[in-house]
């Protein structure tokens, strides 16, 4: 594991870690209420901030613990929406029945693919997840019943099953969005303080002695891309339900679900639970300010990811950790100190 120096004081960082707890927690609380105080504009936006951070949170298990850089996850958010798409209209599966199925079959389809993604190693692998996306993209462009190229809208009626009214539909679509946010953050956690997170927090830190102490590397590297795979498809199809029309383009974008989502967890902090959280925060700043400047808004963020990665590649809150020793969803395992050996 990897080994902090801390320079503030083992009380004060325990506080402060405190403080920050309570703060998470005081978000959340707001976040659960935000239909009471929020607008329809504030919901969509947040809406999408849950989304992203859904999103983050997987390419960061993915990458950060087992040292699998995919550039091709807009695969499986497109791959995920067209699936919801097809069961709802096709298949007659309700909406809210339609999105864990999508997940499910998403997953499925990432067994075979995963396979030969995991025949090519390092650049390579990376090259190879986005090849897969192309192909699943051309793919659905193939497809007349889903639109082809064009894409396809869901129908009004199918719309409504959610609730009647515009408002009503909005609360339930971000109470999805919500749930997506909380349970992605959670489930990372908790799979980190299983035995599992041990797996994966040796592998980040060093895969041959991972494997030196009986790791089954490949083996958990596979079953974590399956389990990303399953998510970002859930993540995908509520993205397309919000937006109710999907499309290949749209789909299986790498500049919207693949690239944006690796600034997030690069400028937040690569291998920590709480990296995505701070990187999904400077990312919506920055495009709620910067958004207007066009294609300098995109040379703009590249410019803060170089930066960033040259002044400390382990991001802001990695940075801080490393720095103070905080931590405010901690998963790592202190070992006692072995008692001192008896005298004869």
């Amino acid at each position: 594991m990897t080994v902090t120096t801390p320079t503030m004081p083992a009380q004060r960082t325990n506080r402060i870690a405190l403080a920050l707890r309570l703060l998470l927690g005081l978000v959340t609380v707001a976040l659960a209420l935000a239909p009471v105080w929020a607008g329809r504009a504030d919901l969509r936006l947040l809406m999408e901030v849950l989304s992203f951070l859904a999103l983050a949170q997987m390419w960061n298990l993915l990458a950060g613990y087992s040292g699998l850089i995919s550039i091709g996850q807009q695969a499986f958010v497109g791959l995920g929406g067209y699936l919801f798409f097809a069961l709802a209209m096709f298949a007659g599966v309700p909406l809210l029945a339609a999105l864990p199925l999508a997940a499910l079959l998403t997953a499925l389809v990432a067994l075979p693919t995963g396979w030969i993604a995991f025949r090519l190693q390092g650049a390579y692998f990376a090259i190879g997840t986005w090849v897969i996306a192309e192909v699943f993209r051309l793919s659905a462009a193939q497809i007349g019943a889903l639109g082809g190229g064009s894409g396809i809208s869901l129908p009004v009626d199918l719309a409504r099953s959610l609730a009647e009214s515009r408002g009503a539909r909005e609360v339930v679509m971000y109470y999805i969005a919500f749930a997506l946010g909380l349970v992605s953050v959670l489930l990372v956690w908790m799979l980190l303080r299983s035995r599992w997170g041990l797996a994966l927090t040796a592998i980040r830190d060093s895969e041959p002695a991972a494997e030196a102490v009986g790791v089954a590397t490949r083996k958990v590297k596979f079953l974590i891309y399956v389990l990303t795979a399953g998510v970002t498809g859930l993540v995908g199809g509520f993205i397309f339900l919000q937006k109710l029309r999907i499309t290949p383009e749209a789909a299986f974008s790498i500049n919207d679900w693949t690239a944006f989502v690796i600034f997030i967890v690069v400028i937040g902090g690569i291998g920590t639970i709480e990296g995505p959280i701070i990187g999904v925060i400077v990312f919506f700043a920055l495009r709620e300010v910067a958004a207007d400047w066009g294609t300098w808004y995109l040379i703009g963020m590249g410019a803060i990811a170089i930066a960033v990665m040259l002044i400390d590649k382990r991001g802001i809150w990695g940075a801080v950790k490393a720095r103070y020793g905080l931590s405010i969803l901690p998963v790592g395992r202190v070992l006692d100190a072995a008692p001192p050996a008896k005298p004869d």
